[in-house]
């Protein structure tokens, strides 16, 4: 198996980051398996990763290094570092101290995402999760846009597309019925006009990386709109279902065009 273990700082030098300097890293927890957090690095953050033994990310909204736990006290100590087969996700594996979340669930990605067993130290891939996390608001202890990892590796096969897009919907119908204090989807759920704004951006980047035919980020924007879609339609007393179900009336009208 190919070694893609990431040991020092030279070993930086190989990884595709970004246009803004960053690459995804998939934090995982090296006994169970469990996939915990998606976040972003810069080179001097997996620097700091690799000589601290603490996990360091990048934080895109504050635009500062972000030592994972600073504020939470929520550390994940370092195991291994592994760069994917296009050097632009890393694989953490991490052996956490208190959940990874900051709704205080172990991982971002909720109960349902059960662990997969240990991982051999050589493995340099994993599966990407269903549901992406919610943004968060700075100077939270969590990155804030939802963030897929970057591997050009496809949708996730753990689950359907159904079944990930009603995972979400019954994520924002629970934000929207316990509204709990600092949470992203409680104040955007209650502000009509950060709700529109938020729309209208997330559908701009949308057309700008597919303008670019950037797949990975075409991927993420992708993600965002359908967030930031479904919360607006709860809002407006829309549900999925009658979604759904507008769009099985239109694949069953009979065509028109010839």
């Amino acid at each position: 198996m190919t070694d893609r273990m990431l040991r020092t700082p030279a070993d930086l030098d190989g990884l595709s980051y970004d246009g803004q300097g960053l690459v995804a890293v998939v934090a995982q927890a090296a006994d169970t398996g469990q996939v915990l957090m998606v976040a972003w690095a810069n080179r001097v953050a997996l620097e700091r990763t690799l000589s601290t033994g603490q996990m360091h990310f990048w934080s895109r909204s504050r635009n500062e290094l972000w030592p994972k736990g600073a504020t939470s006290g929520n550390t994940q100590a370092v195991r291994s570092l592994h760069a994917d087969c296009d050097g632009d996700t890393v694989l953490a594996l991490v052996q956490p101290a208190g959940p990874a979340c900051h709704t205080g669930e172990t991982t971002c990605f909720g109960d349902a995402a059960s662990p997969a067993g240990p991982v051999s130290s050589g493995e340099a891939g994993v599966a990407e999760a269903s549901v992406p996390p919610e943004p968060q608001t700075a100077p939270a202890d969590h990155p804030t846009p939802p963030a897929p990892p970057s591997a050009e590796s496809g949708p996730p096969a753990s689950a359907s597309g159904a079944n990930t897009l009603d995972a979400l919907w019954d994520t924002l119908v629970s934000r929207a019925a316990a509204a709990p204090a600092g949470s992203y989807t409680t104040r955007l759920l209650a502000d009509e006009n950060l709700r529109l704004k938020k729309l209208g951006e997330e559908n701009a980047e949308l057309i700008h990386a597919l303008a670019r035919e950037d797949a990975t980020r075409v991927r993420e924007e992708a993600a965002d709109v359908i967030y930031h879609l479904l919360a607006a339609i709860l809002v407006a007393g829309v549900t999925l279902l009658q979604v759904q179900g507008e769009l099985e009336s239109r694949r069953n009208r009979p065509r028109t065009d010839g």
